[in-house]
């Protein structure tokens, strides 16, 4: 039994480390021109032991996002449902969004640059893409409802709107290497999206 739980142990422990390796040699390198052996290498493991637990490059970043994905929504969920107003509610969740991104650059890097060139990934980033609307959308109807927002709004383009102008962000960001407090922004993303789709003055 301890055996067999060890050995599950390890399995683990391999398929994260070759999960991490893949997100940094992608960073590194790029999608299309990171190689299993290198991948292999940053992970400490055989070429062949990464085909024991992904099919391909784009397995493992499809499979990255995945548990990435379901991680930061969590994360999110908490702070939207930790919030009382509904610009708490936008302000915890664009700072969330802005800090997930700035803990872990690498993921920045390639879910910006890089998993949108890939066609195995386009399901993939457009099921994300629209979770994330869906909590903007729900801020949105709350904030109606207190009167912060107006009602006569095209639902579906301010929730582009917002998503756009915080991947921009984080896009721009990227670019700049990291060079500044991305979380910095969250604050006058906030300003911006409630007095552009404000229902006036908030004095």
């Amino acid at each position: 039994m301890r055996e067999v739980l060890i050995s599950r142990i390890d399995k683990q422990d391999k398929y994260q480390r070759i999960l991490q390796a893949g997100i940094t040699v992608f960073a590194r390198r790029g999608v299309f021109r990171a190689t299993i052996s290198e991948i292999a290498r940053e992970a400490g493991v055989a070429d062949g032991t990464i085909y024991l637990y992904f099919k391909n490059k784009d397995d493992i970043l499809a499979r990255f996002f995945e548990a990435r994905a379901d991680d930061i929504f969590l994360r999110f969920r908490k702070a939207i449902d930790g919030a009382g107003t509904a610009r708490e509610k936008f302000a915890r969740l664009i700072t969330c969004h802005l800090e997930a991104f700035q803990e872990d650059r690498e993921m920045a890097v390639v879910f910006q640059a890089e998993s949108r060139k890939i066609h195995a990934m386009a399901e993939q980033v457009n099921a994300i893409s629209s979770r994330y609307r869906e909590l903007i959308a729900e801020i949105i109807e709350e904030g109606q409802a207190e009167g912060l927002i107006r009602k006569d709004l095209y639902l579906a383009l301010v929730k582009r709107f917002i998503l756009g102008a915080v991947d921009e962000v984080v896009s721009t960001w990227v670019l700049a290497e990291g060079k500044y407090d991305l979380v910095s922004m969250a604050d006058p993303l906030v300003d911006l999206f409630i007095r552009g789709i404000g229902a006036g003055s908030e004095d």
